[in-house]
């Protein structure tokens, strides 16, 4: 596959980014990019990860929670962690 940057800005943009020595040609900046772009998309939150957090969300306005160190305390007990 073959990829032409149209725009001036970013054919320069990726030149400067082999030349300071950042990567080793600009199939690597194209590449990095592209995997970024991945990333954050994995990182986006679906629709069932906001509903579930408005659900924990509201558990804990009902003071339906644990407190953490109370929780964390018991489990070194029960696992025998100082």
């Amino acid at each position: 596959m073959q990829v032409h940057l149209t725009k001036p800005e970013l054919a320069r943009f990726v030149d400067a980014k082999v030349k300071a020595g950042e990567f080793p040609s600009a199939q690597a900046v194209v590449e990095d990019a592209l995997v970024r772009m991945m990333e954050e998309e994995q990182e986006t939150l679906t629709e069932d990860d906001l509903r579930a957090i408005q659900l924990a969300d509201e558990a804990m306005d009902r003071g339906e929670h644990v407190d953490f160190e109370a929780f964390a305390d018991e489990m070194r007990k029960k696992f025998g962690v100082k």
